[in-house]
């Protein structure tokens, strides 16, 4: 059977229960085919995290004067690193602290307000989430009082998949997800008083990009799409740092769940341009220099070459599971869990895509 000829979460759960027989095939196929740990690098900053008290171990890193980046694990949601996987950020300005994403639950929404508290004494005046993927807003409970802001198409797409969030958390993580429920945006980004400097293309919901102020930091934006449908990239103009979001991940496989490939190589293109002195991915650690960017983009370049190669000659699922991958790609942190999910969710639409070719070839 194809992979397009199941629903998505039974196709899932079927990869998934077989995925280590068939890494363990493509290991004994190809010895230069080896499940590998990832790289010491992706872990020097993963906070302390001590599940028996409940405590992710939250840690502000200062990036450039008044901003902060708060590093989590470069690895899967597990209960061991409290389903932390997702870098979030804060930035003073003068007025009070802008929130960059919440993490994954309503404790880690806490534990993180606590350490802005700690840290500056200016208060939350505002948050941004710059996707819609859950541990972008699920800790936003500890920030009910402060206006939270999202792109449309992010705000939308929050209300469309908030309890699935909510269910397949509370099933990954267990107790570290006591008490959360989703808390979703309640304002539309960019604000009122932000400029324009690009508009959009006719038919288009993205706003392209602009300007903002909060207090004495002024920001830019740029809002593209690839690895969402809605991929806001914020820039704190005082210190050259960018906030990417999922477009860029570093030293670990990308998740694909709402991905579009070619719109994603396309943002990755256009974000480079930006030239970032500093960026920091929500996933991965932050990075000087093009490598986070270069690097993802090699990898869905990778995956499309290949997978469309596969589709037009009619392999099945199971047997992309088992092809070789390179190995610099088999380093990258959640290989084992994320790669299988990247063929499930994009392994069908090229095979839709080929149908018409198939059987016109040889295999």
């Amino acid at each position: 059977m194809s992979a397009s000829a199941l629903g998505p979460t039974a196709l899932l759960a079927v990869v998934l229960a077989a995925a280590p027989a068939l890494a363990a095939s493509a290991a004994a196929a190809d010895p230069s085919v080896r499940s590998t740990a990832p790289v010491e690098a992706t872990k020097a900053n993963a906070p302390q995290v001590d599940v028996a008290r409940k405590d992710y171990g939250l840690r502000a890193r200062a990036l450039a004067e008044g901003v902060w980046v708060v590093e989590g694990a470069n690895a899967d949601f597990t209960p061991a690193n409290g389903c932390n996987i997702i870098n979030t950020a804060f930035v003073s300005t003068g007025v009070g602290v802008l929130v960059i994403n919440t993490g994954t639950s309503r404790l880690y929404g806490e534990q993180l307000r606590a350490l802005i508290a700690q840290t500056t004494r200016e208060p939350v005046v505002q948050v941004l989430h710059l996707n819609l993927h859950p541990d972008y807003f699920l800790g936003s409970q500890a920030f009910a009082d402060v206006p939270r802001l999202a792109t449309p198409v992010t705000r939308e797409g929050m209300q469309r998949e908030a309890k699935a969030y909510e269910d397949n958390l509370y099933r990954l993580c267990g107790d570290w997800m006591r008490g959360t429920e989703a808390l979703l945006p309640d304002r539309d980004f960019p604000p009122a008083d932000a400029s324009t400097a690009t508009p959009a293309a006719a038919g288009s919901k993205l706003p392209a990009s602009g300007r903002f102020r909060i207090g004495t930091r002024e920001f830019s934006f740029v809002e593209l799409s690839g690895h969402t449908d809605s991929d806001l990239v914020l820039v704190d103009r005082a210190s050259g740092i960018g906030f990417v979001g999922g477009l860029v991940f570093v030293d670990r496989i990308p998740t694909t769940p709402h991905a579009k490939i070619g719109p994603w190589i396309a943002s990755l293109d256009r974000l480079a341009a930006l030239g970032l002195k500093t960026m920091v991915p929500s996933h991965g650690p932050v990075v000087s220099g093009p490598r986070g960017i270069d690097d993802t983009r090699a990898y869905l370049q990778w995956i499309d070459r290949e997978f469309a190669t596969y589709a037009r000659d009619g392999w099945e699922i199971s047997e992309v599971l088992r092809a070789p991958v390179p190995q610099r790609f088999r380093d990258w942190a959640a290989f084992d869990t994320e790669y299988v999910r990247n063929v499930v969710h994009l392994y069908p639409l090229y095979e839709r895509a080929a149908l018409p070719e198939v059987g016109s070839g040889a295999r």
